[in-house]
């Protein structure tokens, strides 16, 4: 038990880590940056990636190590919805961060860059998407969509 709780308290730090350096990234982005701030930028795109991962890592071994049974997220099409749209989110992620790391590196220090605004609506939807996710969380908790015997 104690290390079932430790798993969860430890996913939920890794959750946050996700949904603060997304909203951090948003906060940072602007229409033209500088390599300084290019850089800056970077470094919270790889606690966010960091992040992800940890927090899959921390997920995987709730769902097949420790606390309820595989079958209670296995069973559970909301879980699959939650998954699926994690996945969705990581995939989406992959444009803004090759897409700033190339400005990055072809921007000194003090030059200003462009940054395009499709870069903008991925790190949005990013946020609409991981926003979604402790609503079904919490459905999932409560047993919905739950289709085993």
């Amino acid at each position: 038990m104690t290390s079932e709780i430790l798993v969860r308290y430890f996913h939920f730090l890794t959750i946050f880590g996700v949904v603060a350096s997304l909203v951090v990234e948003h906060a940072l982005i602007k229409p033209r940056m500088s390599g300084q701030e290019l850089r800056r930028f970077m470094n919270f795109d790889a606690v966010y990636g960091i992040s992800a991962l940890l927090t899959v890592a921390a997920g995987l071994t709730l769902w097949f190590g420790v606390g309820k049974p595989a079958d209670f997220y296995t069973k559970n099409f909301v879980f699959h919805i939650k998954i699926t749209i994690f996945i969705v989110a990581a995939l989406l992620s992959i444009y803004p961060t090759i897409k700033m790391n190339k400005l990055r590196k072809a921007t000194g220090p003090q030059e200003l860059a462009d940054v395009p605004k499709s870069v903008v609506m991925m790190i949005r939807l990013e946020m609409l998407i991981i926003f979604v996710m402790p609503l079904l969380a919490s459905l999932m908790a409560k047993g919905v969509g739950y289709f085993g015997e």
